[in-house]
């Protein structure tokens, strides 16, 4: 549809100079918690709470802290690296996280999402690590998303449009219920490779999770049916999966990448969009700034509302865990599209 649709120029350089910094700056941090950190130094909020025979789990971020929870119960201890509020995508990890990564029994994380955590865990030497994007099929995305095509069919491996010139997948695969089942089996295969002697549990609370989610998935496959606009606009693409699992189409402001900033005709376009699609809402994040999402429905006469990425909890949340908050984001489309 908008395959023609020019990017901004400097966004590709930019993003290499990121990667090459936090490669630097990872590559000091491990070299600090090698001579530096010890035990004791890095047992600190590390090991608050934690119980006798509980395993030690390190998660990247929120969906995959709550992939670990869920799954491991009572027998593990969940260390997570992003605090509640802070923006994933540009974490920078202490020493003394790097080297907990050593020494955990087992790393949850989402490889293309956040490059100090990919950096770490390469050099950390984990033996058990659970790559959510190594249990389901990832998508290139760009600023718009049509699901029309592919709707439920999307986990087969379909392609999806990518109108920007991003090189990496898109890495929102939590935001789809189907694929978030897809990483919580394979979590839960990681924990029994770490602690054998509970595999009978994990796989249990595995399943039980994968029925809750099957569940969800259903909610907003009818929630959404009947309704009378197929697309929303949001601040950045991280809506693509669930787009395609519902047949919608996600109009994003900025691309995958949510520190970009949109081009004039990319505006010039949500402008049209808006009007042909009878848009009455846009969306924008908790965590992320809402600057460009209110400029731009102030422009157009529409309303705000709350679409949230799940990407941390924090007070601001419409909800205190994953399937809260996607109830409510269900409530938010089915109002904006104007369902029945």
């Amino acid at each position: 549809m908008n395959a023609s649709r020019p990017r901004p120029r400097s966004r590709a350089p930019r993003i290499s100079r990121k990667i090459r910094k936090v490669r630097i700056t990872v590559r000091v941090a491990v070299a600090a918690a090698l001579g530096l950190v010890s035990l004791s130094a890095c047992a600190s909020d590390e090991d608050a709470g934690h119980k006798e025979g509980q395993i030690d789990v390190i998660a990247s971020f929120y969906p995959m802290e709550f992939l670990a929870h869920e799954i491991g119960g009572d027998h593990v201890h969940v260390t997570g690296l992003t605090k509640p509020g802070q923006e994933p995508h540009d974490l920078e990890l202490k020493p003394r996280q790097v080297a907990a990564l050593g020494k955990a029994d087992a790393v949850v994380y989402l490889k293309g999402l956040q490059p100090a955590v990919d950096e770490a865990v390469k050099q950390s030497g984990a033996r058990h690590v659970a790559d959510a994007a190594s249990f389901t099929s990832l998508e290139k995305h760009g600023d718009e998303v049509d699901g029309h095509h592919h709707g439920s069919d999307a986990e087969k491996g379909h392609e999806g449009h990518d109108h920007g010139d991003d090189n990496a997948a898109d890495p929102h695969i939590w935001l789809d219920p189907v694929k978030y089942a897809e990483v919580a089996k394979g979590v839960a295969r990681t924990l029994a490779e770490a602690d054998p002697g509970h595999r009978a549990d994990y796989e249990k609370n595995a399943a039980a999770l994968t029925k809750r989610l099957g569940d969800l998935d259903k909610k907003f496959a009818d929630g959404l049916r009947n309704r009378a606009s197929d697309t929303f606009i949001t601040t950045h693409a991280a809506f693509g999966y669930l787009a395609e699992r519902y047949g919608l189409t996600e109009e994003a402001i900025s691309g995958v990448d949510p520190e970009s900033e949109p081009s004039a005709a990319r505006i010039k376009d949500l402008h049209r969009l808006a009007e042909d699609h009878h848009v009455k809402t846009v969306f924008f994040e908790t965590i992320a700034s809402p600057a460009t999402a209110k400029t731009l429905a102030r422009d157009l006469g529409l309303k705000t509302d709350v679409l949230d990425p799940l990407e941390g909890i924090t007070d601001e949340s419409k909800g205190h865990d994953y399937f809260e908050v996607m109830e409510s984001n269900l409530a938010a489309l089915r109002k904006a599209l104007g369902t029945k």
